[in-house]
């Protein structure tokens, strides 16, 4: 299966480990940008040691001059994370500025040592030019938002400096007031209330009208550059994925998340398998095993890792199975860590008696007295109104402004396509019945197979009686067999064999010190809540893994992760009333934590 070549030889041929001259190039840029920032904005950054010539270069080009340093350094930093990945457009970018960066050096600051410095840059960044050729990331309007305010703040910081750094200059006194003033009328290209002795008036106000123009221009080339399309399914991709998925579903419970749609796929040259991933903050990061046969898994992963190695991105693997794992390290040359614990429940196994479920019991008990009922049904089986309103609890009822999960949710309800899905409701009658009637809770199932459903969502109205999520995940096992499903895959617990193992007798003080932080950070994401939810239902535990190319990565894979979830928004979200009514998620940890914080609650 492996192809009979060598892992480590593989990684070498096709891994997207970056090169060490990208490397040494982007640092030397961003030194080099330093270096034509402080020359532009410091006027005695560096003695002049050519005076003769200086006596002669005509007086008003030095403030161009300075202005030109200045938006060649500026640039220069901007560029320096893309030639660290080896993008072309950076190169390209780099090529055209280090020369002005040196003809900025020469004639402001009449530095010929400054100037060699620049074009020497210029010498591995030609001859290694085939090193600089992975294609652009995938864009988004957004960027130039985010562009503006960032390039804004950081201009208006810069322009402050530039503003102070003259204070032998200086005409008078002025306040940090008209300071600031200053700044933000020069970079619209207007004069100030402040003055200066000589040339430095013109110096400051073409050194502020560039950093201006800079921001301008950066901002409006993100905002109307073509833009890449966003991942997305085809129509093509998802029906051969579904395809797929019915001859080898019942493998892996993350097999039907493959068909959100938005991730984007590469297939096996056999078409026989495929990988689903989306690109976030440049981490390539697919979700769960290959989709399709296992024997044709190197090759779509093959694909996987060619496809990030021609755009520079850092692969991962999110929550792959212990198989997945030992696939894909073998083929890639990648590691691999122990995420969590999936929670699966045998339907055969699972029953309400025993000491075990006492808890799960009374509380079951105590909510149908109350009136609740529930109902379990295929997607299919459901009326499009009575679908419509599922959509808009799911939607309403959702504790975030943004939908979270990525690689354990499906991202819609109630799609003709998914007919398959399961939906258990709970239902009680009220004396004034509410905008979705009498329904007071949801949870939605995807298929796992023939055999098996994986959850996917888990909603509740607030003012419903806690203990909704219990009730239904019960009613939902107990039905199961009616649909002819087996197991039933539950929530993914974070570090349970760190919560299990660190609490018991004789865990060592490491272990105690790794549950103890656990615990802790649970304050914020809930990670020791979760698992005790899970552990509610007496499951059996199987084991996910992250897969990674460097230890270096994590916190970057982690990121990514996070914003991938909908745990970090880097975009505005938009009113909640001008959004499209959306299908949420599979429960992610701060759902499930809340409610079963807040039953907690109301016991004691």
């Amino acid at each position: 299966m492996s192809g009979g070549v060598p892992s480590k030889v593989r990684r070498l041929i096709r891994g997207p480990r970056p090169e060490a001259v990208p490397v040494l190039v982007s640092r030397a840029c961003a030194l080099v940008g330093l270096l034509d920032v402080a020359a532009g904005v410091f006027p005695r950054f560096r003695h002049s040691r050519m005076h003769t010539i200086a006596e002669v270069l005509p007086g008003s080009f030095g403030p161009f001059a300075a202005a030109m340093s200045l938006s060649a350094g500026v640039l220069l930093l901007l560029l320096a994370h893309g030639l660290k990945r080896g993008k072309r457009r950076a190169w390209r970018a780099a090529v055209v500025l280090l020369p002005a960066g040196a003809v900025a050096q020469f004639t402001y600051r009449h530095s010929a040592v400054g100037a060699l410095i620049s074009l020497a840059l210029l010498i591995p960044l030609l001859v290694h030019r085939d090193q600089f050729a992975a294609l652009p990331d995938p864009r988004s309007r957004w960027r130039a938002l985010a562009n503006f305010v960032l390039m804004g703040a950081g201009s208006l910081m810069l322009g402050m400096v530039i503003v102070s750094a003259h204070p032998g200059r200086l005409i008078g006194d002025p306040s940090l007031a008209d300071r600031i003033t200053h700044v933000v009328y020069g970079l619209f290209g207007f004069e100030g209330p402040v003055d200066y002795q000589g040339n430095t008036s013109w110096t400051v106000a073409f050194s502020l009208g560039a950093l201006g123009w800079i921001t301008a221009v950066t901002t409006i080339y993100l905002a109307f550059r073509p833009e890449h399309p966003a991942a997305r399914l085809t129509e093509e991709d998802e029906s051969r994925l579904r395809t797929l998925l019915a001859k080898h579903g019942s493998r892996d419970s993350l097999g039907h998340f493959a068909l959100r749609r938005d991730k984007a796929v590469v297939f096996s040259p056999s078409g026989k398998a495929a990988v689903t991933y989306r690109v976030v903050s440049g981490v390539m990061l697919a979700s769960g095993d290959p989709i399709g046969d296992v024997e044709a898994w190197p090759g779509a992963i093959e694909r996987f890792m060619d496809e990030a190695k021609a755009h520079s991105w850092t692969p991962a693997v999110m929550g792959c199975s212990e198989t997945g794992g030992e696939v894909w390290t073998r083929e890639t040359g990648l590691d691999a860590l122990e995420l969590g614990d999936e929670a699966v429940v045998d339907v055969a196994d699972f029953s309400l008696a025993g000491r075990a479920m006492r808890n799960v019991r009374q509380m079951v008990k105590r909510i149908e007295r109350a009136g609740y009922e529930t109902r379990v049904r295929r997607v299919r089986d459901l009326g499009e109104a009575e679908l419509e309103r599922i959509r808009r609890a799911a939607e309403d009822w959702r504790g975030t402004d943004t939908e979270r999960g990525f690689s354990m949710a499906l991202g819609r309800v109630g799609d003709p396509a998914d007919g398959d899905c399961l939906i258990a409701t709970a239902h009680k009658a009220d004396d004034v019945p509410g905008e979705y009637g009498d329904l007071k809770a949801i949870l939605h199932f995807v298929p796992w197979g023939t055999d098996g459903a994986s959850l996917d969502l888990m909603r509740r109205d607030r003012s419903a009686d806690p203990g909704m999520n219990e009730l239904l995940i019960v009613a939902a096992l107990q039905a199961a067999p009616k649909f002819g499903i087996a197991r039933v895959s539950l929530n993914f617990a974070m570090f349970r064999a760190a919560l299990a193992r660190g609490e018991k007798i004789g865990a060592g003080p490491v272990l105690r010190a790794w549950r103890g932080l656990l615990v802790f950070l649970s304050r914020w994401f809930q990670i020791e809540s979760l698992y005790k939810f899970n552990a509610k239902f007496q499951p059996r535990w199987e084991p996910r893994f992250v897969v990674y190319r460097a230890s270096s990565d994590l916190p970057r894979i982690g990121f990514a992760a996070m914003q991938a979830e909908g745990f970090v928004t880097l975009a505005l979200p938009l009113p909640r009333f001008l959004r499209r009514r959306t299908a949420g998620p599979r429960a992610c940890a701060h759902v499930v934590a809340d409610r079963v914080r807040e039953q907690d609650m109301r016991a004691a």
